[in-house]
């Protein structure tokens, strides 16, 4: 599905002790997976009962009630290819595409992990260490 123009991005603040009920009867079980939580979420879609929400390449119907817009778009977002901007000295820059954007209460800022030649990165990048390929 093509993303909208603009990109309305934001966190859905749910946890399983809010019940099932905020979540589309056909996304519970692989949204509790994910653990949503601190977790940035494009919102593709919106009806009169749910909002369509994208993470990755998954998407998700869930109650509009939980979804917090940002005014802040992230520097990045799923799927983008990005390099390491400043690797260690004598090792290759870290290039792949994004699959995880977390959000920063205390900063207000995203943070980024990549996958990399089919690999899911353990470090979690900042904006300022990458930058597009």
């Amino acid at each position: 599905m093509p993303r909208p123009k603009p990109v309305v991005f934001g966190l859905y603040a749910w946890t399983p002790d809010y019940g099932f009920r905020y979540i589309h009867p056909a996304n519970r079980r692989t949204f509790e997976w994910l653990e949503p939580v601190g977790k940035l979420f494009e919102k593709i879609d919106e009806t009169d009962e749910w909002i369509l929400l994208r993470y990755d390449e998954q998407q998700f119907k869930v109650s509009g009630e939980l979804f917090t817009e940002l005014s802040d778009k992230p520097a990045f977002s799923f799927g983008d290819l990005v390099q390491e901007a400043h690797p260690e000295p004598g090792r290759a820059p870290h290039q792949g595409l994004i699959s995880d954007v977390y959000w920063d209460e205390t900063r207000h800022e995203a943070r980024f992990q990549l996958v990399e030649k089919k690999r899911k990165l353990r470090r979690i990048f900042e904006a300022g260490e990458l930058r597009f390929v």
